[in-house]
């Protein structure tokens, strides 16, 4: 890690890239929390996934309904999953959908799905509960959309990937 190049003392932990458009120069600039904040930048806190996701569970309702969903896998209540972060198991996903969905889609400024890379290797279809829980959603989202020729499409292909299942 490198020192502040303003005061050459703290560690520096804001890295800035200023382009200086008459002569399409860039210059580097690395600086300690306090000097950006000097300058006028700010900085965001920066928490890990899980201290926003459990920061996002306890400000979720604490609804009746949603603390007694229960994985019918692995057994786990969404109180505990509120009380300790953590899911128990793949099927918690499907089972707390309804409780989970909010605190997501929160996470994720209002998206619901993972967009970042995919591990090397594993390209090819999406697993088959990713691809249920998107028809899941889309389902959702056609009916509420009150566009019920495109739900009965979803749902047919729903109970299809369903009956390849079984």
């Amino acid at each position: 890690m490198s020192l502040c190049q303003r005061c050459n003392k703290a560690q520096a932990t804001v890295h800035l890239l200023d382009i200086i458009p008459e002569s399409d120069e860039k210059r580097e600039r690395h600086l300690c929390e306090q000097c950006a904040a000097e300058e006028g930048l700010t900085t965001q806190k920066h928490e890990s996934i899980n201290e926003i996701l459990s920061s996002l569970i306890k400000q979720s309702s604490g609804a009746p309904q949603k603390q007694d969903l229960t994985c019918s896998q692995c057994g786990m209540t969404f109180r505990e999953f509120r009380a300790n972060g953590l899911l128990g198991c793949p099927n918690d996903y499907l089972a707390f959908e309804k409780a989970l969905m909010p605190l997501i889609e929160r996470a994720h400024n209002g998206g619901d799905r993972h967009v970042g890379k995919v591990p090397q290797g594993v390209g090819g279809e999406p697993p088959r509960y990713s691809k249920l829980a998107q028809l899941r959603r889309d389902l959702r989202e056609a009916v509420d959309a009150e566009d019920y020729e495109r739900a009965a499409t979803i749902r047919d292909d729903i109970q299809d990937l369903e009956a390849d299942d079984g």
